[in-house]
């Protein structure tokens, strides 16, 4: 173990996914084969172009994972953020999804998720200073 050196990826190592197919075939032996994770990306613009809003995530092991959900302060209420959900949602189901979880911030929007049905499963406070990071989970299987 002593002439093992531990350096940066290299550019090759990053395109070559190697790593991940390891770690990959590793699980398999575990919990069977299953797909690699899946982008679900989806924006939001008015009739102008603009960016109202998104929803970044990926689907892995029967889980929506949501990375990113944004709208804009001045259609906020509007019913975007909802719509973006339920259509993340819907695309999760086709992929295989069966649950769905995220983080989000105290002043983020802890209570629009709890509106759409889920809950808080671990909290960290003092995350951000002064501020916890919720964790939360939902089913989405019908």
């Amino acid at each position: 173990m002593e002439n093992i050196a531990i350096t940066p990826a290299s550019p090759e190592e990053l395109r070559s996914g190697e790593l991940g197919r390891k770690l990959r075939h590793y699980n398999y032996g575990v919990v069977g084969e299953y797909p690699e994770q899946q982008y679900i990306r989806l924006s939001a613009r008015d009739g102008n172009g603009r960016l109202l809003g998104g929803l970044r995530s990926f689907v892995f092991l029967r889980w929506l994972n949501i990375e990113v959900l944004f709208v804009e302060a001045d259609v906020r209420g509007s019913g975007l953020g909802s719509r973006l959900l339920a259509e993340a949602e819907r695309q999760a189901i086709e992929l295989g999804a069966r649950n769905a979880k995220l983080d989000t911030f105290e002043w983020q929007a802890p209570e629009f998720y709890r509106k759409h049905g889920y809950e808080e499963y671990a909290r960290i406070d003092d995350y951000a200073p002064g501020f916890y990071l919720a964790s939360m989970k939902k089913s989405v299987a019908r």
